[in-house]
């Protein structure tokens, strides 16, 4: 027999845990392929979709946390397809409640999220797909059709799809892989990363890859229709780029292992090594690099045609530490007096010259480094 002493406090504790028990939905809709997945959560909350072969949205969804009981989810039919909403309609002012759905449409289906808190995760969906997240990872692949989806605060994995568009992060990492087609990859604090990116052809669409970060590193596999990336603070290397390459850190090294076009290498403190590669009598091959602190080292082949224009400054104490190396013939001037126009003072060691007619112009210029000049 238990004693009311030790029932009544069970009794509480029963009855607690069974509120405290999340709700659960379960909805299907006959829909037709092509038309849309609406999801405003007010309340914040993930989602899970993913694409099948049944003209049918199905959504299950979880609503969680202290303020369960006053959260309002609906589920309706709407416009020939779906729309998700949630909202608190407690008192509280700091209310603790989200819902977590996992969702599967058709195939082909255009999604147009929003939610005040909570990770993505989208497979295997064709169709417009755009959204934003107040934080929460992003998790993409096997897509296709036109993407614009941002994350204001958490990582970015879009892999093997097939789209045009951009992701975005407020703060994170960014990796895009196996992927065709034009998309823009940015982040405001996190390193970017991309490989195996192809962009489709087709005259008048442009596939550059195009990366901006506020403070990370950038890593860029191939660009075979160019490259554009700049970030405030970290580290670039790219590997293989055709057409241009065009880069600029305000603190980190450059690196671009080869480039068959034209160059534009800044950093505002770093060293920056690259390389031209390709027929020499084909296309735009001017160059322009500049490093505010450190070596640039610039290997193109032998028979370009080139107009040289190199600038290296020193600054006290740093008389006899650098010069300009050249596999190719060059005049070197070096100046007498320190000068003082650029504020503390500098001498300059300049190198010029014309090389096999001069076609297109090469400008470096460096502070307290060396500069070489290589035959590939």
């Amino acid at each position: 027999m238990i004693s009311l002493k030790v029932f009544v406090p069970f009794l509480a504790l029963l009855l607690l845990g069974l509120a405290s028990q999340p709700d659960t939905i379960e909805k299907e809709f006959t829909v037709s392929p092509g038309k849309k997945l609406e999801v405003d959560l007010k309340t914040g909350g993930s989602l899970k979709i993913t694409g099948w072969e049944k003209n049918v949205v199905k959504v299950s969804g979880t609503i969680k946390g202290r303020d369960a009981e006053n959260c309002v989810v609906e589920v309706v039919e709407e416009g020939g397809g779906v729309r998700i909403s949630s909202y608190y309609e407690g008192r509280r002012r700091n209310y603790n409640t989200n819902v977590d759905f996992e969702i599967n449409v058709p195939t082909k289906f255009n999604l147009d999220l929003q939610s005040m808190g909570g990770s993505y995760t989208i497979e295997n969906v064709q169709g417009t797909i755009e959204g934003k997240t107040m934080g929460g990872a992003l998790t993409l692949t096997k897509l296709q059709g036109d993407l614009d989806l941002t994350t204001m605060g958490g990582k970015v994995r879009l892999t093997n799809s097939d789209v045009d568009g951009k992701v975005k992060t407020m703060g994170g990492e960014v990796l895009v892989e196996d992927v065709t087609g034009t998309v823009k990859a940015s982040s405001m604090g996190g390193k970017v990363i991309q490989r195996n990116v192809t962009g489709r052809s087709g005259e008048g669409i442009k596939n550059e890859v195009h990366i901006r970060t506020m403070g990370g590193e950038i890593n860029v596999d191939d660009a075979p229709e160019g490259t554009d990336v700049h970030t405030m603070g970290g580290n670039i290397h790219i590997r293989k780029a055709n057409k241009y390459a065009r880069a600029k850190t305000m603190g980190g090294n450059i690196e671009i292992d080869a480039v068959d076009g034209r160059i534009s290498a800044t950093t505002m403190g770093g060293d920056v090594s690259v390389t031209m590669v390709g027929d020499a009598t084909k296309g735009d091959r001017d160059v322009e690099i500049e490093s505010m602190s450190g070596d640039v080292t610039l290997t193109v082949p032998a028979s370009l045609s080139m107009d040289v224009d190199i600038t290296l400054a020193y600054t006290r104490g740093k008389e006899g530490d650098y010069n300009i190396i050249s596999d190719f013939d060059l005049k070197k001037e070096e100046t007498k007096e320190w000068e003082h126009r650029n504020g503390s003072p500098r001498k300059y060691i300049y190198g010029t010259g014309t090389i096999g007619g001069g076609k297109h112009k090469v400008k470096i210029k460096t502070i307290n480094g060396n500069v070489y000049l290589k035959k590939g």
